[in-house]
């Protein structure tokens, strides 16, 4: 999943940058208004985390841009801690949720877990198709009550395609949502993770979840079920 991060402190954001990649996200980041709301405007984001005050252009009026033009990736605002206003005006202006300064990144990190999972239509972190069971907060998969080993790369590749479970997604989409802007998007990897993943999900081939349509990209196949 790509993120943006939009904060004006060099050390919170190096912070925010190294815990957010540790996690396995793709990250860009962003030190003033005016270049967040470029990036929001230009790059199909899975979240964008802003924080209020800003250089040049502060957080509110950059969130209400992207939702004025119709951009609808989920945002989480960072307030300081006792402005209640900044809550209520970043809510108002089209945010999905908050966390107050100081704050422990393993808050921010649930917190942008859940919304990228609830923007994707999914309430809760266990996802069931069948036999196959994807928990989203621990990015562990199994299947028929297996654990599996994927690296982080194969778990972010499947995340990303049962998020848009049914759905078409391109090679050059999964790129751009899974990796570093300097990735080789000339590159076979995306195939060989498809590749593996296909045969640590279905060894003996009679799940069939990942489907690849030539020339279009792949799609996940399996039904949602209850977990």
């Amino acid at each position: 999943m790509r993120v943006l991060i939009v904060e004006d402190e060099p050390l919170l954001q190096a912070q925010l940058l190294k815990y957010f990649t540790e996690a396995g996200f793709a990250c860009d980041a962003s030190s003033d208004g005016e270049e967040a709301a470029y990036l929001g405007e230009e790059t199909p984001y899975d979240l964008a985390v802003v924080d209020i005050g800003l250089p040049k252009r502060d957080g509110i009026s950059v969130i209400s841009q992207w939702r004025q033009q119709g951009i609808k990736f989920p945002v989480l605002v960072l307030t300081a801690r006792d402005s209640w206003q900044d809550k209520v005006k970043g809510l108002e202006s089209g945010a999905d949720d908050y966390v107050a300064k100081p704050f422990q990144i393993e808050e921010v990190l649930a917190r942008a877990n859940a919304l990228i999972r609830r923007s994707a239509g999914f309430a809760s972190p266990q996802l069931a198709f069948g036999p196959v069971v994807i928990d989203t907060a621990a990015k562990s998969v199994s299947v028929d009550q297996r654990a599996l080993e994927l690296t982080t790369f194969e778990y972010n590749a499947l995340e990303y395609l049962v998020m848009r479970s049914g759905q078409v997604v391109s090679k050059s989409d999964l790129t751009e949502h899974l990796y570093d802007q300097d990735f080789d998007r000339d590159s076979n990897v995306i195939e060989v993770f498809i590749a593996r993943l296909r045969k640590k999900l279905d060894p003996d081939g009679s799940l069939k979840p990942i489907t690849t349509l030539r020339g279009r990209g792949y799609r996940f196949e399996l039904k949602e079920t209850h977990a």
